[in-house]
């Protein structure tokens, strides 16, 4: 048993999850919500389950339409993915920050074209 957790764990290791920005399309208003990730899919699983279920406590206007316009208005997509680092131990949090930011600057999803909080 511990050899198949060892060799999950270098699996792991050796091919890590992709990261970068996701954005959340109402497609029937055209509001997006937008965010990064180290994980991409558990981050887009994890959201879509918690409007679903209505749990989604952030963004209570994201909750409100996905309600009212139903789960069939919303596409869930990758904008962008970080490659992994080259070196191990790099945190790439900073740049996962940085590529948001670009994204943000390009849509901003603020007010009516979106769900995020205006940057201050």
């Amino acid at each position: 048993m511990s050899s198949r957790r060892s060799e999950l764990k270098q699996a792991y290791k050796e091919n890590p999850p992709p990261m970068g920005v996701f954005v959340v399309r109402n497609r029937a208003n055209g509001k997006v919500l937008m965010g990064s990730s180290l994980n991409l899919d558990g981050m887009l699983n994890r959201t879509r389950f918690e409007l679903t279920t209505r749990i989604h406590r952030t963004y209570p206007a994201l909750q409100e339409d996905w309600d009212r316009y139903g789960a069939d208005s919303f596409s869930f997509e990758v904008l962008d993915v970080l490659p992994p680092p080259k070196e191990p131990g790099t945190d790439p949090k900073e740049d996962l920050q940085v590529l948001l930011s670009l994204w943000l600057d390009r849509l901003r999803p603020y007010g009516d074209a979106g769900y995020n909080a205006v940057p201050s």
